[in-house]
């Protein structure tokens, strides 16, 4: 028996909000969605490099933030320019933590989820 790793999922307070984020910051693409009466569920792919997907669920009478805890969890991408992406995200104002000895930083979204950029090996 084996299992491969289909999506990741983030709730979001603001779909177009999060989804323009995901466009600027990322160049994540929706690659489809499924629309339900009470939520809208959109999977966000990183154009065909990996079949891996973010999925951002968006309960629609949702008012209030979520709470994420500590934050102890994070999503992890790898940038083909660490320099160009680090730029953008300062410009972007979104970067929340650096570490300069292991060469990484943290960006968060607008709902406050982490995703860690490391440099391509």
């Amino acid at each position: 028996m084996k299992f491969r790793f289909a999506h990741n999922n983030f709730n979001v307070l603001d779909l177009e909000r999060s989804l323009k984020f995901y466009k600027e910051a990322l160049g994540f693409e929706e690659s489809h969605r499924l629309n339900a009466p009470d939520f809208t569920l959109v999977y966000l792919s990183d154009g065909g490099q990996t079949l891996h997907e973010l999925e951002l669920t968006w309960l629609h009478d949702r008012k209030k933030p979520y709470d994420l805890g500590e934050n102890e969890f994070h999503l992890a991408v790898t940038a083909d320019d660490f320099d160009a992406a680090h730029k953008k995200h300062q410009e972007m104002g979104c970067i929340c933590y650096e570490n300069l000895a292991m060469g990484i930083y943290f960006i968060a979204d607008p709902d406050g989820y982490w995703i860690e950029i490391l440099p391509q090996k």
